[in-house]
């Protein structure tokens, strides 16, 4: 099965940053895209950022110009780099990896870590 585990996360003040990474038990290079989601409280869940197979990316346009995502294919790591950040960027961050183009959404989910900015 596969296994995603975020870390990385914590408190941070604004205008930091922090680095968020997701070990995959399985070649990141397996799935058409890994992403970054979050979720504060009482939101919805929203796609932050995601790196396909072919290693474009795509950002929220919230983050644009703050987050970066990023992989170490040969460590089966994906990265989010977090720049600037605002008390908005607070939640509960996820990693996330979709597995083929027939899938409706990701397949795959870590357990979370926090992100808290403090202002």
């Amino acid at each position: 099965q596969v296994q995603l585990v975020e870390s990385g996360g914590g408190l941070v003040q604004a205008g930091g940053s922090l680095r968020l990474s997701c070990a995959a038990s399985r070649s990141i290079l397996s799935f058409i895209a890994m992403g970054w989601y979050r979720q504060a409280p009482g939101k919805e869940r929203e796609l932050v950022a995601f790196i396909t197979i072919g290693g474009s990316t795509n950002y929220e346009d919230s983050v644009k110009g703050r987050f970066t995502i990023s992989r170490d294919s040969d460590k089966n790591t994906v990265f989010l780099q977090m720049n600037s950040l605002k008390s908005e960027d607070t939640a509960v961050y996820y990693c996330a990896a979709r597995r083929s183009l027939l899938t409706a959404t990701y397949d795959y989910w870590g357990q979370g870590t926090q992100v808290t900015v403090s202002s």
